[in-house]
């Protein structure tokens, strides 16, 4: 019961996440579930995350129960990371990504990084092994 409470108040995530899923289907990208996710990989998705610019780039992002990836290699890398960010959907729920751009906003405005000083990052990479490096410093 505890399992399906915390999916039905990450929900409104996820289906943002499966809404962009689908057109990452359609654009030639790949779905597996693991672990309680699906992860989509590979085909545009994995073009358009590699050109992003720089400030903005990133391997991978979680969207409640939805992870998409730039291919198989980084969803294996940041699995563990992405996890995390599964937990933390299922605990704020909808409040989530307001959070978390509040979070990035404030360490903006205190002169610090807005993605490695960001609190769910930093719970995130806390949980996570050490050779698991920030997404951006991949390339």
């Amino acid at each position: 019961m505890q399992r399906m409470a915390a999916y039905v108040w990450a929900s409104p995530n996820t289906v943002i996440g499966l809404l962009l899923g689908s057109i990452a289907l359609m654009l030639g990208a790949r779905a597996t579930i693991v672990s309680g996710t699906i992860e989509f990989h590979g085909g545009l998705i994995s073009k358009l995350l590699s050109r992003s610019r720089p400030r903005f780039h990133f391997s991978a992002i979680t969207l409640g129960h939805v992870i998409l990836g730039m291919d198989a290699e980084v969803l294996d890398l940041f699995r563990a990371h992405e996890q995390v960010h599964v937990r933390q959907y299922e605990k704020w729920g909808i409040c989530f990504l307001p959070a978390y751009l509040l979070s990035s906003l404030w360490q903006l405005l205190h002169g610090r990084n807005a993605y490695t000083a960001n609190y769910f990052e930093r719970q995130a990479y806390g949980q996570t092994t050490p050779h698991a490096h920030c997404a951006t410093d991949r390339d």
